[in-house]
């Protein structure tokens, strides 16, 4: 007999709207704020390279500006993240914001030495996992049911788009002056901390004094919680895999570019547009995917296929095999970027409903630790592989085995009465935290905002009427 269904988990017949989703005033700030703060990210890392590639006309050094933004995620991503729970998530955002926001005002200075320059963009970096756990874990409170959905699709997809805009606009204008370019992230981040400060209320930490123990005890409950419980190691897992294969046509860009124009002509000027098509290919295929099956589908379908589009992302790169030409890399690298996107969001609202309240920043760094770990690790195997085999041999056998494993890993994939049994727990303890930590609000605080009804059941103390992210 399947659980019953939670508030949370019940869902209207058709889709979320997006005006539903954006009729709430603290997402629309925090939107806003993470589109200026993910643009800033981008563009900082495309300014950064360019400007070390002027600085040493070293290919190498060039790349380590860009590998050191992905080095907090692995040398301390969860913990880091795990910062996050024992602050007020506003204050986390804006300190992070600030903190960006000077450090890279330091690196615009010219003439800085270039090891200089990459311990200043390593402590940017450092305020990454901190600052995205906390918007992470405060999404639930603002949106619920499929509205969390949707925002979260619509939120992944921005983030792409800023991918795109930022390393466009980054490497034009660091070309021309590189502080230019580091001045405009300065500002960038400057508008994410006011947004973030003056639109969105303060709320208590999630993980009170009497809660915490040691910082590396507590990353330790975030790492059994996720894959101790059943429903949330499933969704790791797809998630985790899913992660392997629609990278690799945008890590291996420039490679199959430079195969293409050996075929033609190594000196030919469309070499850079070739590997620019391939690389914006899947993110631009997240965009398209996360915006028309986040808003087009029903809840209950877009569950459904969860494990269709698992086993699709690695499956359309399979025809690499048949050495295409680049419009059709390309178009592959889409298809493969649209099923991550139809499974994405989906498994990442799941996962938040069934996380306890008190876990979501610590939780959120474990799942964005392992992506950026699973994601470089791929592009590192697949290049090596790369340079000795065939780049279509290597992604089409890379992906046949993605395929098997998907589709082993959708046959371990949970029911809808486990979903919902999960999801009913999560909710059952976050009303037990508000009973015992009730909130702590002044009369003028109260806001009509959004009815009380719609509260997201996982925020301690959250205040009545009002959500966070």
């Amino acid at each position: 007999m399947e659980a019953p269904v939670s508030d949370a988990t019940r869902t209207p017949e058709g889709p979320a709207t997006f005006r539903e989703v954006f009729a709430q005033p603290e997402f629309r700030a925090l939107y806003t704020a993470n589109a200026f703060s993910w643009l800033g990210d981008y563009l900082a890392r495309a300014a950064v390279t360019v400007l070390v590639f002027q600085e040493t006309r070293s290919v190498a050094l060039s790349a380590a500006a860009f590998a050191v933004s992905f080095l907090p995620w692995l040398v301390g991503g969860p913990l880091l993240a795990t910062l996050a729970e024992r602050h007020p998530y506003r204050t986390v955002m804006v300190v992070c914001d600030l903190t960006r926001m000077v450090l890279i005002g330091i690196i615009a200075i010219p003439d800085l030495p270039v090891p200089v320059i990459l311990l200043l963009l390593f402590g940017v970096t450092l305020a990454n996992p901190p600052s995205q756990a906390a918007r992470s874990a405060l999404l639930p409170m603002l949106l619920t049911g499929d509205r969390l959905v949707v925002g979260l699709a619509v939120s992944t997809s921005t983030g792409q788009a800023a991918q795109i805009v930022g390393y466009v606009l980054g490497a034009s204008v660091a070309t021309l002056n590189p502080s230019v370019a580091l001045l405009i992230n300065t500002g960038t981040f400057a508008l994410s901390a006011a947004l973030i400060r003056f639109r969105i209320h303060q709320r208590p930490a999630a993980m009170t004094e009497a809660h915490r123990s040691h910082l590396l005890r507590e990353t330790a409950e975030g790492f059994r919680l996720v894959f101790g419980t059943p429903v949330l190691r499933a969704i790791a897992i797809v998630v985790f895999a899913s992660m392997l294969f629609a990278i690799v046509p945008e890590g291996l860009a420039a490679g199959w570019a430079a195969k293409f124009a050996a075929i033609s002509d190594p000196d030919h000027p469309g070499r850079g547009l070739t590997q620019a098509m391939i690389m914006i290919a899947s993110p631009v295929g997240f965009i398209l995917g996360g915006l028309t099956i986040g808003r087009g589908l029903r809840p209950e379908l877009r569950r459904t296929l969860i494990r269709p589009f698992a086993v699709l992302a690695p499956l359309a790169l399979v025809p690499a095999l048949l050495n295409p030409t680049p419009p059709l890399v390309a178009l592959m690298a889409l298809v493969s970027g649209f099923a991550v996107a139809g499974l994405l969001p989906v498994a990442n609202g799941l996962f938040v409903q069934a996380l306890p309240p008190g876990f979501r920043a610590r939780a959120f760094g474990v799942m964005s630790s392992g992506m950026q770990v699973l994601q470089g690790g791929a592009v590192l195997i697949t290049g090596i592989l790369a340079g000795r085999f065939d780049i279509p041999t290597v992604v089409g056998l890379w992906s046949i085995g993605g395929v098997l494993l998907m589709l082993v890993v959708a046959t371990q994939w949970p029911s809808t009465a486990e979903f919902n049994s999960a999801i009913a727990e999560a909710t059952r303890q976050a009303r037990a935290d508000e009973g015992a930590a009730p909130p702590q609000r002044s009369t003028e605080q109260r806001s009509t905002d959004e009815p009380a009804g719609d509260r997201a059941p996982g925020a301690p103390g959250a205040p009545t009427g009002v959500s966070t992210l």
